[in-house]
């Protein structure tokens, strides 16, 4: 009896001090904790017959709001498709501008961000060519105009941490050249813009993991008087083994999911990931856009 007495004890003495413990971490997790989502919503004037925008955008925002991201990656974007998302999700600001003349013409890589948890500091865009800043170029193999857009931003819940560099691309479908001299200036322009400021990246970037625009962003350690800064790709961070049902493009059906995991959210350093996941959101057989959204949940470390 007094053995048990005893055991109870020890039992009860650990369970006190460890709990202080849990909620210490949860607290710090709901507070410190961001939530990333990459969406690549197809453009809405494709002739997609039953899975048309004005079919499914009700349900691709249901998509978004049942994540309720904190940092919101589209690609794919057109200038109406973006007005309607900012529309109809409050609380967010948006950011796009028309790839084919940096302002209404052609898909946006358009991002948004809640304006309650962040504050703007500054914003830009730049193109994934020889000539990065202007508007519409393209260069290698590459056969349409790509470009990133990017927004530096304040977090208000953790104001003494530093600002978050959020960047958005959509790499060429076509180019090989094209995909790996993007990726390669990705990481040259993030390290110049983000001076060793934790960044995080979302994007569809049209090839599969290990290719060589993959190893490129990955891979790469930019070295500068500040900083050296390298990526990480939250998703096989947060899945060490590859998978078979990985696959990112789903053509709008929900059994499509052995095929290339080509949408990837990337991370500095900086960074802990806490999970990442491909959100298989589907209705009826079919999903919200001809790609899966992705996921990641990050929290800066200490």
């Amino acid at each position: 009896m007094n053995r048990f007495l005893s055991g109870a004890s020890s039992l009860l003495f650990l369970l006190t001090i460890s709990l202080p413990i849990a909620v210490v971490s949860a607290q710090e997790k709901d507070t410190k904790a961001i939530r990333v989502m990459s969406f690549n919503i197809r453009y809405g004037t494709a002739n997609d017959g039953e899975n048309h925008w004005s079919k499914r955008k009700e349900f691709l925002l249901d998509t978004i709001k049942a994540y309720d991201p904190d940092l919101l990656g589209t690609q794919e974007t057109l200038g109406f498709q973006k007005d309607f998302i900012a529309e109809n999700i409050p609380g967010y600001a948006a950011l796009g501008v028309g790839r084919e003349d940096g302002k209404q013409q052609g898909e946006m890589t358009a991002l948004f961000y809640k304006t309650a948890r962040f504050e703007k500091i500054s914003a830009g865009h730049f193109w994934l060519s020889e000539t990065p800043g202007v508007a519409g170029s393209q260069s290698w193999d590459s056969s349409l105009p790509r470009m990133v857009s990017y927004v530096f931003l304040k977090d208000k819940e953790t104001p003494d941490a530093p600002a978050i560099l959020f960047l958005n691309t959509h790499f060429d479908h076509r180019g090989e050249q094209a995909r790996l001299e993007s990726a390669k200036l990705i990481v040259a322009k993030a390290e110049e813009l983000a001076k060793g400021h934790p960044a995080i990246l979302t994007g569809d970037f049209n090839t599969a993991e290990k290719s060589e625009p993959y190893i490129a962003l990955f891979s790469a350690v930019s070295d500068t008087a500040d900083s050296a800064t390298t990526w990480i790709d939250t998703f096989r961070m947060a899945h060490s083994e590859k998978g078979e049902n990985e696959g990112t493009f789903s053509g709008f059906k929900a059994g499509a999911t052995q095929g290339p995991r080509i949408d990837w959210i990337a991370c500095t350093q900086h960074w802990q990931v806490l999970n990442a996941s491909i959100d298989r959101t589907a209705r009826n057989g079919r999903t919200p856009s001809d790609h899966f959204p992705i996921t990641a949940e990050l929290r800066l470390k200490k």
